[in-house]
């Protein structure tokens, strides 16, 4: 199935475009006005303009081809509505509508005849009963949700099952100064999926990262062999391990399946795994903004011992690995900061000062180390070694990372710094050691050559 005129569109139409404020034609109107491309509101019930545009009866009557098309109409009369899409030959709709699969058998006879029309056509149906996408660097904001056009581009892909867990992923992105290559709500998958989207955003080059939010799909070993084929890192979030399944089921038609077999089958398919969404953004950010480690070996540089010790602690348990490092470089440490507080790693210099840059670097020249973690409480009147982090991962082609605590309104600027000279920054030192343990475990499944198939059906 061909994505890109879903997701990439040059012209849309808005069908059940609405002058009144709070209908999602308009909300949905008023987020695809800063496309750049030609839109169309489409509503046969309204005359005049909204938001600029002429409304039109049909999409049949727009005299341009539609590339997508939103669809803000009642489920019962989306199956006309769709008919006259595939008469227009739109490539792509989203449908916003619920009453489908997740509502019972009347609901799956109408997803059914609606995936038909859609197959009829060739139009690639994103829903039903999805809030949309956003390509933040497009500024496409397919979505009638307030607050996306403040979706900032970045070069992650977060693709999930909930449209509501798509939105919550974007705005901590946001509230965490960090961005998207894209977002996408799933819903029920009538005929757009795990798999379609994650190939799509795998070829995507503005992508680097691919998280998942997965409550149950009826093709798991599709999902699986699409994230173990896929170049670009991903991550999953599998919810459901408790028992709501019949929850889960009235959301988005899921089943949730059997949680222990789809970790058994993400582990064995070398894809990655987390269990929260803090954790999946703090993934991205780590795996979007860090050069591939080639193993587990992780140097621990802090400026406070006890953030220090509850990194190794955490690091090791999450299966990462602290190495000793090497002679030369504890006697590097030693002519830096003689009488250093501990040279061994993790390495603690007891308060950050103006050699806690050569520090790091010296850590991370270290070729027993393949991962950096740094964390400096924040002091205003040091700042952070900026001059030495910007650009020292390229340069030893590993992974730093940097955690950090503080006065938020003291530190926003030398944060935007870091953030800025594409550093991964965390503001707790768990979530700092959980992205470095993350990045370890990565190493070692994108070293496995062979995997073991998954036997289970999941």
């Amino acid at each position: 199935m061909n994505l890109q005129r879903l997701f990439n569109p040059d012209s849309i139409a808005v069908i059940g475009a609405s002058q009144t404020e709070g209908k999602i034609g308009y909300e949905a109107m008023a987020n695809v006005t800063a496309f750049s491309g030609s839109i169309y509101p489409v509503n046969p019930s309204s005359s005049g303009m909204v938001f600029g545009e002429s409304f039109v009866a049909s999409v049949t009557e727009v005299d341009d081809t539609i590339d997508l098309a939103l669809l803000c109409v009642p489920g019962p009369v989306v199956p006309d509505v769709l008919e006259e899409c595939g008469e227009a030959n739109v490539g792509g709709a989203v449908i916003y509508a619920g009453g489908f699969a997740e509502a019972g058998e009347e609901g799956e006879r109408l997803q059914e005849r609606v995936v038909e029309i859609a197959t009829e056509h060739d139009i690639s149906l994103l829903g039903p009963n999805t809030s949309g996408f956003v390509v933040p660097s497009e500024e496409l904001f397919a979505s009638f949700a307030s607050g996306v056009e403040r979706i900032r581009a970045g070069n992650v892909a977060v693709v999930a099952q909930s449209g509501g867990v798509a939105h919550v992923l974007a705005f901590q992105a946001r509230r965490e100064n960090y961005g998207l290559s894209a977002m996408v709500g799933l819903g029920n998958r009538a005929n757009v999926d795990f798999r379609e989207v994650v190939s799509y955003f795998d070829a995507d080059e503005r992508t680097d990262a691919i998280l998942l939010h997965v409550e149950g799909t009826d093709d798991g070993r599709g999902l699986l062999e699409t994230c173990r084929d896929a170049e670009t890192p991903v991550v999953s979030y599998k919810v459901g391990k408790t028992d709501v399944g019949d929850f889960a089921e009235s959301h988005t038609g899921a089943l949730t399946g059997e949680h222990e077999l789809y970790m058994a089958g993400f582990e064995q398919y070398g894809v990655l795994t987390v269990e929260s969404t803090s954790e999946l953004i703090d993934a991205g950010v780590a795996l979007g903004r860090s050069p591939t480690p080639s193993g587990l070996n992780v140097g621990v540089v802090t400026a406070q011992a006890g953030p220090g010790i509850i990194i190794a602690d955490r690091i090791q348990r999450a299966g990462g690995n602290l190495p000793e490092l090497t002679a030369a470089t504890q006697e590097r440490l030693e002519e830096l900061l003689p009488g250093i507080t501990y040279s061994g790693n993790p390495v603690d210099t007891g308060r950050p000062m103006p050699e806690f840059g050569e520090v790091v670097s010296a850590v991370a020249e270290d070729e027993q180390v393949d991962i950096v973690l740094v964390y400096e409480l924040f002091e205003e009147a040091l700042g952070f070694p900026l001059n030495k982090l910007d650009g020292l991962a390229e340069g030893v082609d590993k992974p730093v990372l940097f955690a950090t605590d503080g006065m938020e309104e003291d530190m926003t600027d030398d944060l935007a710094s870091l953030r800025a000279a594409n550093i991964p920054v965390f503001t707790s030192p768990e979530r700092g050691a959980e992205a470095a343990a993350l990045l370890a475990e990565y190493a070692v499944l994108s070293d496995a050559a062979d995997r073991t198939e998954v036997n289970a059906n999941v």
